[in-house]
This record gives C-alpha cells, structure tokens and sequence, in this order.
C-alpha cells in the first residue's frame, strides 16, 4: 500500500486498502517469492547506506540464534489473527516461503519479548533487538498531511488537544489535572467515562486542530497516534521525549529540533510555548526539520525494500535461511 495523503475526510481509504489486500490473496505466494531476488537487486546504489541504516535500525539483531521448536510458522499466519495487521505482514511475508518460522506479536506492544520477535512498537531502550519493527497498522497511524492551508504564523497562539483519556493513561490525566481551562489551552478528552465530567469536549477534527500553532502528542498504550501528520504540517508537535517507538522511529526524534519538548512532569509547557511565540524563527526552523524527517517514509519502493530486508535478516539470524 503506497503512504496514503490526508484525504478531505483527512483519514486513509480503508475501502481501498481492504480491497487491495484481499485482492492480493488471490494471488499464488509463488508469483511473489519469483520476484525477490530481482525486487533486492533494485536497490539504488545512492540510496543503499540510507537503507542499510534503516533496516538495522528496525531489527538489530547481530548475534545468530536459535528460534524455539513452537515458534508459528508464516502459514500458521491467518486472517481473523488482525485484519489490518494481518494484511500488513503478508504484503512482505508472501515473498518467502511458508515454512519459514517467527514470532509476531499483533497490538500495542510496550514490553521486550523474550524470544526475537516482530511487532508494532517497542520501549525506547538499548536492549530491546528481541523486537524488532514492521509498518503495522499503517491504515491508522501513517497519515500525513499533504498541503496545510494555513502558515504557522497565521495559526492561533494556543495548544490544542482532543483525543481519548483512558484510566490506564496516567500521562495523559496529568497534562489534563495541570493545564484543563489553561488560557494558553484548548485541550479535553473526547471520550465519556469515569474521568473527571469537566474533562468532557466536543471532538474536534484534523482541519479544526490546525488552526492552533501547537498540537499536544503525549503517548497513549504506545505511541502518539497523531505525531506522523502533526509533523507533516505547519503546527509544532509538542509532548514529553518518547519511551516508545514504531516504525516512523520516535527514538531518533531530536527534542527542540523535530517537535518541542516537554519536561516529563508538564512543568514547563507555558514557558516552552511563549518561547516560540516569542521567536518564530525558531518554530518555523523546528517545522522544516519535522518535514525532512517526514521526507524518508514517502517513497514506496523504499519502504518495500526496507521491510523485505528487515524480514530477510530475520531469517538470516534465526538460522532459516
């Protein structure tokens, strides 16, 4: 599936992607598995080190190991597993074979797993190579925003945040316990439950949210939904460093340099915010790196050879191939 641009309804073509990929099963896994070698060598000799780079990035895996004797196999992998997950796997495990075994853990994954396994998201720590990142999900969370109407300095001179708040979030409770009715604010959760009533807003869509200069992406179960089209406009991303990442890889985001960050504890939003009020400038220099950043994950045939490869050296140091 190409890297889908924010439609006018700004959310991805789920009825596109659902026929595209049911499509694709019509197809022999042998049609793929022809088309590896040669799909491999059409990696552009400028652009192998900035691939390379990447796909030990997603999986780091250096030392060969073992896998254990109960580890599914890539025919074990089944439709009612996930849709989207499931779908999003098989693009790139169709161009190996079945036998082929793997761990892959569907979901919002915040623990290391004890045995070399393929996820969603993973802690942002040095000892997390047993998870190792495939672009899952990407139906939901890879949005970008492709033309944003307004120019930073045209934008209102508040944070805005609208989104779900569940008891289970406590970093989401705390931004709201501190700064709800804040006047440099316009934030609340969008989800009726046993939290604070007052909490209660009207939802707010895509468009409405770029009207501010500043967009709240604090973490939920994993990571910060909205982080990928936030980047990809004119507004500023503004939230705590990640302890969690993804394929869009939060952890080599630069505090102050792609998004403005935020003490841990929330204690420095307002002063943060009038900073960049105060020196557009510098705002401006932080929404041109989050684009250059934005940059590396819109050309297709890239993000093809990057999972391919990421899978290939999977099997390579599991001993299967």
């Amino acid at each position: 599936m190409e890297l889908q641009r924010i439609s006018g309804k700004h959310k991805n073509n789920k009825l596109l992607y659902y026929i595209k990929n049911y499509t694709r099963l019509l197809l022999p896994d042998a049609y793929y598995q022809k088309r590896l070698i040669n799909k491999l060598k059409s990696i552009p000799k400028k652009e192998q080190e900035e691939i390379l780079k990447r796909v030990n990035y997603y999986n780091k895996l250096e030392e060969k190991v073992d896998l254990p004797t109960a580890t599914p196999k890539l025919l074990n992998l089944k439709l009612k597993d996930g849709k989207t997950y499931f779908f999003d796997f098989r693009e790139y495990t169709r161009y190996f074979k079945k036998h082929l075994k793997c761990s892959f853990l569907f979901g919002d994954i915040v623990e290391v797993p004890s045995q070399p396994s393929f996820v969603k998201s993973r802690p942002i720590h040095p000892s997390n190579e047993n998870s190792i990142l495939l672009k899952w999900n990407k139906i939901r969370h890879f949005l970008f925003i492709k033309n944003d109407s307004k120019s930073f300095l045209e934008k209102k001179n508040m944070l805005v945040s609208r989104g779900k708040v569940h008891p289970t979030q406590p970093q989401r409770i705390q931004f709201l316990e501190k700064y709800f009715n804040h006047p440099l604010c316009n934030i609340g959760k969008v989800n009726n439950n046993e939290l604070n009533s007052k909490w209660l807003v009207e939802r707010m869509g895509i468009q409405q949210q770029l009207a501010y200069k500043f967009i709240l992406c604090i973490e939920g179960n994993d990571v910060a939904t909205n982080l990928k089209w936030v980047m990809s406009s004119n507004s500023i991303a503004v939230m705590p460093q990640p302890k969690f990442e993804t394929w869009f890889m939060e952890g080599l985001l630069i505090p102050d340099y792609h998004y403005i960050c935020l003490a841990d504890d929330y204690s420095n939003m307002e002063e943060k915010l009038t900073y960049y009020i105060e020196h557009p400038e510098k705002a401006l220099a932080i929404i041109q790196n989050a684009h250059r950043f934005i940059d590396q994950f819109n050309n297709k045939n890239k993000e093809d050879l990057i999972s391919l490869l990421v899978l290939k050296k999977y099997f390579e140091k599991t001993n299967q191939i």
